[in-house]
């Protein structure tokens, strides 16, 4: 992957496929390093699964034999000296961290967060809350879904265009005052 907001949009779409009601997506710069969390509440997985998950041939996926979105962010992180952990419980949730090390020329951009962001507010079940919480050393920012929706109200849904393109404009006028 590219940059880092794909990175994030995989394991955000992994936690939507595990059954999450709550994703709260954590983007941290700070002394030379980017680090993002992502965590859910999803189905979690089994300890031999968890021994597993970073080999590219270890996949829940019926579709296809290979899963590679944790083995490649493993070694995104690991080619600038950072790291990827995760931490699961079966039932419970799952908790996917990596930090890389902004001076590394292996270092992948950022990438479009406004737009990662939008796409799974627009994009997510009924019922998903998603919390993004952006932090640098020039300040931080929070957008919660259950906000969006109090401020809204039953009958617009998160999914209308109109609510995407405020979500999108909402998160870069915010982005753009920290960074």
């Amino acid at each position: 992957m590219k940059d880092l907001s794909l990175h994030i949009l995989d394991i955000a779409q992994n936690s939507i496929t595990a059954g999450a009601r709550h994703l709260d997506l954590t983007l941290t710069e700070e002394a030379g390093q980017i680090a993002f969390t992502v965590t859910d509440d999803g189905c979690g997985m089994s300890r031999a699964l968890l021994e597993q998950v970073s080999d590219p041939f270890t996949t829940t996926r019926t579709t296809r034999k290979v899963g590679l979105g944790l083995p490649l962010l493993r070694l995104a992180a690991e080619q600038t000296g950072g790291q990827m952990k995760v931490d699961s419980r079966l039932g419970e949730g799952t908790t996917v961290t990596a930090a890389f090390d902004t001076a590394s020329i292996d270092c992948p951009p950022l990438g479009d967060m406004p737009g990662t962001v939008s796409l799974l507010v627009q994009g997510a079940p009924e019922g998903l809350e998603i919390t993004y919480t952006r932090s640098t050393p020039k300040g931080g920012f929070r957008f919660d879904t259950r906000q969006v929706r109090e401020i809204l109200g039953p009958d617009v849904p998160l999914s209308s265009p109109d609510v995407a393109m405020w979500v999108r404009d909402f998160v870069a006028e915010n982005e753009a005052e920290i960074t």
